[in-house]
């Protein structure tokens, strides 16, 4: 099933200029986007590209707030346990569903949280420090026989993580896992030559893969990209059928008023679907993505019994195969 697909043709029928008569008094303070992980990362890019034009459509002012630590857990906490109807999490929905899955002391239960819309989909990106010694995955899975490759991911059970997981499964990669609190942290390590691989993000990925910082080995969309002609396929590298990314989307508290929730909603798909932002992303790799809630909860869904089932795969080798 092609999960971009089926919400780019269903988000097609969404509201494309919407009315908040229902709601005017709403927002009447200032609206918060929490991102559960450091600045420079995909979810932070993505709202601080937002903050502006969200807050001249619902006229007030939008804050960004990085709350990091425990795979998002600790931002997606903060959002949870909010009653005061104006913060939401802009986060990578992958992560928040796997989340619900491995974690057995989160600090809130996922019910707090519901799904309000998806916002983009950006592929991730298999790259290595310049200096590695292998330019395929198969000659990365080799030479990791040798000496065991350090493996840099935005955290434990992040979908990065789990990504890379799945590729050493596949192809006898051995590495060990280096966790850090997101995914600008992550890349930052490997191109500074300390850790050696990271599976990350195309949004925040790709400028330093412009710039010589990382090798790019391949990419995790099922067909090669337009913007990447000449970079293979991870799937046809040999680990078949593989596809990940990074869903960025929205959630809110569940409790929140259901009206204002709906304008939310919709003020951010005429946000993210506005055709200048649209281009700064599909010049980024990135492409819009949005849904209705029922759409995102079933996508969420979708993700935890996907990630739940590699996990019990994986058992023991979820931090390294050395």
């Amino acid at each position: 099933m092609n999960t971009r697909r089926i919400f780019l043709q269903s988000s097609a029928a969404l509201i494309a200029a919407p009315s908040f008569a229902a709601t005017a008094a709403w927002p009447d303070k200032p609206l918060k986007i929490i991102v559960p992980f450091p600045p420079g990362g995909t979810s932070d890019v993505i709202a601080r590209l937002i903050t502006n034009p969200l807050g001249e459509l619902l006229k007030t002012t939008v804050i960004v707030e990085n709350k990091t630590g425990a795979n998002g857990a600790v931002g997606a906490a903060a959002v949870a346990q909010a009653n005061d109807e104006h913060s939401m999490l802009l986060s990578d929905m992958s992560s928040l569903a796997i989340n619900a899955v491995m974690e057995k002391a989160l600090p809130y239960k996922p019910a707090q949280l519901a799904g309000a819309t998806l916002l983009a989909y950006s592929p991730h990106l298999l790259c290595t420090h310049p200096s590695v010694a292998a330019n395929n995955v198969r000659e990365l899975a080799e030479l990791s026989k040798k000496k065991p490759i350090n493996l840099a991911s935005s955290g434990i059970g992040s979908a990065n993580h789990l990504g890379a997981v799945e590729i050493a499964l596949a192809t006898g990669m051995k590495f060990v896992h280096v966790p850090f609190r997101g995914g600008a942290q992550s890349i930052a390590d490997v191109a500074a030559g300390n850790t050696q691989l990271v599976l990350n993000g195309m949004l925040a990925t790709l400028p330093l893969v412009q710039a010589g910082r990382l090798k790019l080995l391949g990419v995790s969309k099922r067909t090669r990209m337009a913007l990447l002609p000449d970079a293979p396929t991870i799937a046809e590298q040999g680990v078949k059928d593989f596809e990940s990314g990074t869903y960025q989307g929205i959630a809110i508290p569940s409790s929140m008023n259901k009206a204002n929730a709906e304008k939310l909603a919709a003020a951010l798909i005429a946000v993210i679907r506005a055709p200048e932002l649209r281009a700064k992303l599909a010049a980024a790799g990135a492409e819009v993505m949005t849904s209705t809630p029922k759409e995102t909860s079933e996508f969420l869904a979708r993700e935890a019994k996907r990630w739940g089932d590699l996990i019990a795969r994986a058992g023991n080798q979820l931090e390294g195969n050395a």
